[in-house]
């Protein structure tokens, strides 16, 4: 248990310093967009360069675990994304979730940091889960966090990976919920509860939220919708049939990023997650290689602008 606890991933001061010294000397970004870009005073963006200089980091490359993850970061801006970040693997057999999770916070604390308010929505899942357990308390009462998504199952449970009240709870701001199915029984049955006063009300601020995160769900065997009881061995095996390799939040969509039209997505009663205007953010926090092909499909359809994931999967999706 101590092995695990101490491969575990944790951002230091020291990964921050390394952070602002690659933007600084590779990057050749002002100190004032440094601390832009990580959310910290013009001050502290100049100290963290000069402890990069006096801990030794700085030679000829940047002699830190992170450099190559930098690196990546901005090979994926480059190509398109408006935010990346990419957590040093943890090595053979971890779990990249726990590489992943405290690097999604520190993207989630950042941006819930800012003074003037935010509408912020959130799907579920696992990695958002273990992001959103890492994230410290805040002082958020003027943001407002929706959830994009029901956590009800068919048998009327509730899903072990909701979000929303969590994070709501660790920053103080105000919560909407969606009280919703994840996947409805018919049609109608969507409509009916679409037909609600505060789903509606709920919908609408979900879809002008200036930032949103999810998870990214993949289309195998091992699918998150179909281990969580969501979908049947039979409803997946169609969606895959129909081309699907990935979800956002129950939605699923083929390998240019494109939605399906028919099958369990006729069912699905959150919030379709389309690809984001150039003033707002939509982060995908995956990892693995089983996903894959689904965060490539999620990149390639432009759903999601910017991307939390770890060093392995980064590798394999810059070599697509």
């Amino acid at each position: 248990m101590n092995d695990l606890k101490a491969a575990v991933f944790e951002a230091t001061p020291l990964d921050q310093a390394a952070r602002a010294a690659w933007l600084y000397y590779v990057g050749q970004k002002t100190q004032d967009q440094i601390a832009q870009e990580l959310g910290i005073s013009r001050q502290r963006a100049q100290r963290l360069v000069a402890r990069a200089v006096s801990e030794g980091l700085i030679h000829f490359h940047l002699d830190h675990r992170i450099a190559r993850c930098l690196e990546m970061e901005a090979e994926f801006m480059r190509r398109g994304l408006r935010l990346c970040r990419v957590a040093p693997s943890l090595g053979e057999g971890a779990q990249p979730l726990h590489a992943i999770a405290p690097i999604a916070a520190a993207e989630i604390e950042r941006i819930l940091s800012v003074e003037h308010p935010l509408v912020v929505a959130v799907g579920t899942g696992r990695a958002m889960r273990a992001a959103v357990e890492q994230v410290p308390t805040l002082n958020g009462a003027h943001h407002q966090i929706v959830s994009l998504n029901g956590n009800i199952s068919p048998d009327g449970s509730a899903s072990h990976f909701d979000v929303l009240m969590r994070l709501a709870d660790r920053v103080g701001a105000r919560q909407y919920p969606m009280p919703l199915p994840v996947i409805a029984s018919s049609e109608d049955e969507r409509e009916l509860f679409h037909s609600l006063g505060p789903v509606r009300r709920n919908f609408a601020m979900a879809r002008k939220a200036s930032v949103t995160f999810v998870g990214i769900g993949q289309a195998s065997g091992s699918a998150p919708m179909l281990k969580d009881g969501f979908l049947t061995a039979e409803e997946l095996e169609e969606i895959r049939m129909a081309g699907g390799i990935g979800e956002i939040v129950g939605w699923y969509y083929d390998e240019s990023g494109s939605y399906l039209d028919g099958g369990p997505n006729r069912r699905v009663a959150g919030v379709r997650v389309d690809p984001p205007s150039e003033d707002k953010l939509v982060v995908g926090v995956a990892g693995g290689l089983e996903k894959l092909p689904a965060i490539l499909g999620a990149i390639s359809g432009k759903i999601v602008n910017g991307l939390v994931t770890d060093e392995q999967t980064a590798e394999a999706l810059l070599s697509q």
